[in-house]
This record gives structure tokens, C-alpha cells and sequence, in this order.
């Protein structure tokens, strides 16, 4: 998932997301973990249970904002339990059946962030749970969209959002990142509009409105998804294509062309791509992340429709969990530096192979400027800095962070640079191979390495510090960082132009998204007036239509109060849900004494954003 990158936690969250650190002592490559993995997330009761397929049966009915129809599981009472227990989150449950029976089921209690368990009935031979249910209209992973908030504006659009925890509010299901299981669905839409999911796709709008689902290969709950909407298919090649609506479809097709390139790199460094086709469909703007690696259909964002190619470094992000998350899933979301940090290796392991060495070390040093903001807003020793988590109590959507993302793929990095490439590559590789289609804990991973690795070479561990970077806080000081040839010249022409003025238009053309943001971040702040009309005049940064660089000259502009950016900055809000963009406006709108107009903003645009990005910019905001 390309969630927050760059995302800085609101202060209003880093309490609840900080706790005391658990101490560890003994040989951090040999840890041991080989009791039963309990994720804390979950209240299902899959330790005896197991969920083998769901089979959903459900319609989309746009005027009510309501997904109805029926879950039903089969399931494996392998540990002669009396119950089988789903996450659920605001389901209306009118019925339960077990082997076609009728039976008492009953809701727990209410628990903060995780909703309740859903307690049905069960015999130790029981095969099958029917449970009819309809979601709740405001459920967290549903974003209704009226047509007015859409591209095209003329009919309306729904999709989905599972992850974190949130595939438990439109389905009753054991909702942890641990838990797999198959599904086929049937999805009753308007005759007008098409439904995807993260599995087989139609590719043309059919005349019944019924469309049908596989997926064979077995997937957490929080990979489920759903999207309708008025949308159309354009192939790409052979096993990739682009879904979006018509009026981006083309720009969008056009935007992607690199997939195959990108999955031919991936399957020469990492075995086969297994899920069949890869597609991607471009979502309205209201869609409050980067991408989203649903299995065969990534959900992305159209701000990364830039107009030149540059943005598509997302997909290689998003393909890369198709390795990385999707194939080898971590276990519990303490581990999810070991989906994240492997895709941002696996990532610009990709971006190196397409575009060089160059290009892939700005993004190994804007990342690395991201960790140290990410560092610094939680505290050098705040527990929160770790790769391994402890989030028990606490919401993982409120803790995520660029931690376990830039930290966990420097890890990787690091490894790489000491083991050698070709070992490690062959490394990875083989772990992928080993653990398709299963998950894994940070404990499972260190122990392989020890054993690939240190075992051969007694002095790998020293030099590694791996107890530093996994179980302890901040940037460990043997963290490698990239060549910075180009951000070298990128840093004299912001130093001209800061100490006289100067401003080398000749220098900057052939200039990517990378340099210009990192032209922006070391600006400082506040800029004059007279700088920024300066910037803006010569390279008409209020127009830009690469969301990137908008977002900070907007953020930029806001520190300098410059007005005259404020009218395009009203407009990006307006139509651009991603938290990404979203959050570090609204934090620098309150932080320069400008929260009232953050407030108004927010109360004009909150339902252009998706529920997830409503209750965190609510919370940041004050409203």
C-alpha cells in the first residue's frame, strides 16, 4: 500500500501511538518466536477454527448506499470449537444459518477501533456459515461518490478500502493479515454501471447488471475489494490493461505503458508473477492513498496521471506487493515493515533496472528525508521508530508512518550491500518461493537470514547491528545512503537562488518530479513574498499539474501566506482526497495560524474524501 509516504502523523495521534519499549536481549538473528501467533487485531477464533472460501452474494444500491446479500463461509472446525467468530464492524445481521439450520448467534461486546465479534453456533462437523446482512451506509471502507464527485459526472461510483481492519465493516469476516482464504462473488450492480473486484475482471459492460468472481489463490480479508462505477477497459498487453473511466482511459493507458517492462524486471529478480492477470484502475480523486495492491486489480489514484510518465513509480510500488504483502503476507500488523520494507526495496530494485542508478539513488534520498521527518516528529527514542511493532491497543490505521517503509527497505539495502547482490537476490528469491501464499513474522525472517547467512559468516551479525534496526529507535548510524550527484546540483541552484536571486532556467529543464521536490523541501520557512512570486513566475509552480510538486509549493505557500497560490490550493483540496496531500496542508494551514481557514475548508470538502481521511483530518483540524 502506498499509504502516507511522506505522511506525517497529526500530534493528536502520536499518543496513541506511542507506548513503553519492551526489552530485548540474546542473538537478534537467532530470536525465537515458535509460540502461536495471536494477532490483536483480529477477534475471530481462527486458532480453531480455519475459514477455508466466502462465497458473496450481494447487490449495490446506490439510493439507499447499501451493500446487501449474503457472506457464506466454509469453514474447518479443526479444534472442535462451539463457535465460529468473524470480525464484524456495523453489520446488520438478520440471519445466520449453519449447514443450511438456523442458529442463536449473538454480537460481543463493542471494543474500540475492532467492532465486535459476530458468535455463530457451530457443531465440530459443520462445513457451512450462511450469514445475510446488508452494511451499513457509513461503513469505513465504503466510499459512496455521488456523479457530481466523479470525472466524468454522470453517473455515481462506489469502492472499497480494506486495509487496515476495515474489510469488517461491508463483510463478516476474520479480518487479519494472517488469515487467508479463497472467495468468488456474485455482485448485482445498475445495468449501466461495471463492477471489478481483486480477482477474475470482465473487461466490457454486460446487459444484466450480474457480474461474477474468482479468486483461486488464498488472500487476507483486507485484499478483498470492490469497485463500481462507470468504467471502461484498455489493454495494455497480454495480461495487463487499464480500467478508469472513460474520460481518463486513454491519458491513463497511455500513463502505464511500463507494466510489462515492470513485471518482466520483478519476475527475472523475483520468480514468477502468480496471480495471473495484472491490471490497475484509476479511481475518482476522493481515493485517500496512493495505490492499493488489491491482488490482480491495484486501486491507484489519479494524481499520479501527471502527464509524463513520472509519477508511474507507484505502480512498480504496487506491483512489487504482489511479492512483497500480497504473495508473503505479514503475519500481524506489528510485522508490516515486512510487507512495506520489502516493497520499497523490491520497488526500486524495479526503478534502478528501468531507469538507472541515478535516477533510483533521489529516490533512496528522498526517502531517507522522509524517515528523518518521520523520526523527528515522533522522537528519536520513541518506541513508534522501531521496525517491530507493538501495537496491541492500539488502531493500526492511526500508527502507520513512513517507518516501517523507508527504515525496513534500508534494512534491505543494507543486507543487500553486505551480503552481495547476487546472494541476496538469490536470497529473496528462494524466500518468496518458500513462503508463497503463507505469512511470516519478523522473528521467522531474522532466523533464515541467520541461518543463510550468518552461520556462514560470524562477522555478518556484528556489522548488520540487526538488533538496532528491528528492536530499537531511530536511523541506526550504518544506515546507507545514496549518491546525491544530482541533488548536488539541485542544491546549488536553490543556494543561487537563495543568496542573490539568481535562477538558471537552462539548469532545471531537464529537471524530474524528484529534483524539483527536492528543490522545495530544503527551501526555507518562511520564503518572502518576493522569493515566491519569483519561483512562481519563472516556473509556474501555481498551475503545475503534477500533484507532487503542487502539494508542497501549496505547503510551501501556506508558511509564506502567499495568496496568490491559495485559489489553486482551494481547488486541489476540493478534489484530491489523498492523505498524503491532504494531511500536510491542513497541518501547516493550523500550525501557521491559519486553523480556521483549515477548518473551513475542511467542513466545504470533508465529503470529497473517504471516510478513513475524514476521521483523521476531523481529528487534526479540531472539528
Amino acid at each position: 500500500m502506498n499509504f502516507s509516504r511522506t505522511l506525517l502523523l497529526a500530534p493528536v495521534l502520536l499518543a496513541a501511538c506511542t507506548s513503553s519499549a519492551p526489552q530485548n536481549t540474546g542473538n537478534a538473528l537467532a530470536a525465537q518466536d515458535s509460540v502461536v501467533v495471536k494477532d490483536p487485531h483480529t477477534l475471530s477464533n481462527t486458532d480453531s477454527v480455519k475459514p477455508q472460501h466466502l462465497s458473496l452474494d450481494l447487490a449495490v444500491d446506490f439510493s439507499k448506499k447499501q451493500l446487501a446479500g449474503a457472506a457464506t463461509w466454509t469453514i474447518e472446525n479443526f479444534g472442535g470449537a462451539k463457535e465460529f467468530v468473524t470480525d464484524n464492524a456495523g453489520l446488520q445481521i438478520s440471519k445466520v444459518l449453519a449447514d443450511g439450520q438456523p442458529v442463536a448467534w449473538y454480537v460481543g461486546k463493542e471494543m474500540p477501533f475492532l467492532g465486535t465479534g459476530l458468535h455463530i453456533p457451530i457443531a465440530p462437523n459443520t462445513r457451512e456459515v450462511r450469514i445475510e446482512y446488508a452494511a451499513a451506509p457509513n461503513a469505513s471502507a465504503l466510499q459512496w461518490l455521488t456523479p457530481e464527485q466523479t470525472d466524468l459526472k454522470a453517473a455515481p461510483f462506489l469502492y472499497t478500502q480494506g486495509e487496515a481492519i476495515h474489510t469488517r465493516s461491508w463483510i463478516p469476516a476474520p479480518d487479519g493479515p494472517g488469515i487467508r482464504f479463497t472467495y468468488d462473488a456474485r455482485i448485482t450492480v445498475p445495468k449501466n454501471l461495471m463492477a471489478l473486484m481483486s480477482a477474475t475482471n470482465p473487461q466490457a459492460l454486460n446487459d444484466s447488471g450480474i457480474y461474477h468472481f474468482q479468486m483461486e489463490e488464498p488472500i487476507p480479508a483486507y485484499l478483498v475489494a470492490l469497485a463500481v462505477g462507470k468504467i471502461e477497459f484498455q489493454k495494455v498487453d497480454a495480461r495487463t490493461g487499464v480500467y478508469a473511466e472513460p474520460s481518463r482511459l486513454s491519458r491513463a493507458a497511455w500513463e502505464l505503458a511500463e507494466m510489462p517492462k515492470m513485471i518482466a524486471i520483478a519476475e527475472k529478480l523475483y520468480g514468477p508473477y502468480r496471480w495471473g492477470r495484472y491490471d490497475v484502475l484509476i479511481l475518482p480523486p476522493g481515493f485517500p492513498i496512493g495505490g492499493m495492491e488489491n491482488p490482480r486489480l491495484t486501486f491507484a489514484t489519479p494524481t499520479i496521471l501527471a502527464g509524463d510518465r513520472s509519477l508511474a513509480n507507484l505502480i512498480a510500488h504496487e506491483l512489487a506487493h504482489n511479492w512483497s504483502g500480497n504473495l508473503v503476507t505479514s503475519a500481524t500488523w506489528d510485522d508490516i515493515w515486512m510487507n512495506e520494507g520489502f516493497t520499497v526495496y523490491i520497488e526500486r530494485r524495479i526503478t534502478e533496472a528501468m531507469l538507472g542508478k541515478s535516477y533510483v539513488d533521489m529516490l533512496w534520498e528522498l526517502g531517507y528525508q522522509d524517515l528523518e521527518k518521520a523520526v523527528a516528529e515522533f522522537g528519536p527514542t520513541s518506541r513508534q521508530t522501531w521496525l517491530q511493532n507493538d501495537l496491541a491497543g492500539k488502531d493500526p490505521e492511526d500508527c502507520l508512518s513512513d517507518v516501517p517503509y523507508e527504515k525496513g527497505s534500508l534494512l534491505l539495502w543494507l543486507i543487500e550491500q553486505k551480503v552481495g547482490r547476487d546472494q541476496w537476490d538469490a536470497f529473496l528469491k528462494s524466500y518468496f518461493d518458500k513462503h508463497a501464499f503463507g505469512s511470516i513474522t519478523t522473528g521467522q525472517f531474522l532466523r533464515e537470514l541467520h541461518a543463510q547467512f550468518s552461520d556462514k559468516d560470524s562477522t555478518l551479525e556484528k556489522s548488520l547491528r540487526i538488533n538496532e534496526w528491528v528492536y530499537g529507535p531511530g536511523i541506526p548510524p550504518n544506515a546507507p545512503r545514496a549518491d546525491s550527484a544530482r541533488f548536488t546540483q539541485v542544491n546549488a541552484a536553490r543556494n543561487a537562488f537563495l543568496q542573490n536571486g539568481a535562477i538558471d532556467k537552462a539548469a532545471t529543464a531537464q529537471w524530474t518530479t524528484h529534483e524539483w521536490l527536492h528543490f522545495l523541501r530544503k527551501m526555507p520557512r518562511p520564503l518572502s513574498e518576493a522569493q515566491m512570486r519569483a519561483l512562481d513566475d519563472a516556473f509556474k509552480f501555481t498551475q503545475t499539474g503534477n500533484s507532487e510538486i503542487a502539494d508542497l509549493w501549496f505547503e510551501t505557500a501556506i508558511f509564506a501566506k502567499y495568496k496568490p497560490a491559495y485559489p489553486a490550493m482551494e481547488k486541489f483540496l476540493s478534489h484530491v482526497g489523498r492523505q498524503k496531500f491532504l494531511t500536510p496542508l491542513y497541518t501547516a494551514l493550523k500550525e501557521t495560524g491559519q486553523g480556521e481557514l483549515a477548518k473551513e475548508y475542511f467542513r466545504k470538502f470533508h465529503n470529497a474524501y473517504h471516510p478513513i481521511a475524514q476521521a483523521r483530518l476531523r481529528k487534526l483540524v479540531g472539528e
